[in-house]
């Protein structure tokens, strides 16, 4: 069975863990029950896990179960050819979805605004969600 690939940017854990009604919810469940596959390496992992970590509510375990094996990416990425992006710590995502062709799903302001100028698919929660079983 296909499980689809997506990379699931670190806002979208954490507006998970605040409301568990939204479509990031959808989707982290989705991941937790392997219905998603969240495409990630060490410097993505690294940066969800150090995020998520200093949010009181949200479980440490929340995110450790998402990040399965069979979706680690350990080849090379470009960041660098994501200037665009505002944020330097953001480009470590558009790389790897870059670099797997796989969906990125976000809340940042600094990806939604420059989306249609990047060879990635970014999508917001919410349009990810929509129109699929999740």
């Amino acid at each position: 069975m296909f499980i689809p690939p997506i990379i699931a940017d670190t806002n979208i854990f954490v507006a998970a863990g605040f409301n568990r009604r939204s479509s990031s919810r959808r989707i982290i469940d989705a991941l937790d029950e392997g219905r998603l596959l969240q495409v990630w390496n060490d410097r993505t992992r690294k940066e969800t896990l150090t995020v998520v970590e200093k949010i009181p509510p949200l479980d440490e375990d929340f995110t450790d179960s998402l990040f399965r094996q069979q979706g680690y990416y350990p080849g090379p990425t470009a960041p660098h050819l994501f200037d665009i992006i505002d944020d330097e710590s953001d480009r470590k995502f558009a790389a790897l979805a870059n670099a797997c062709g796989v969906i990125l799903i976000t809340n940042d302001s600094d990806f939604l605004q420059v989306r249609d100028l990047l060879d990635i698919t970014v999508l917001k929660p919410s349009e990810f969600v929509t129109g699929r079983d999740i």
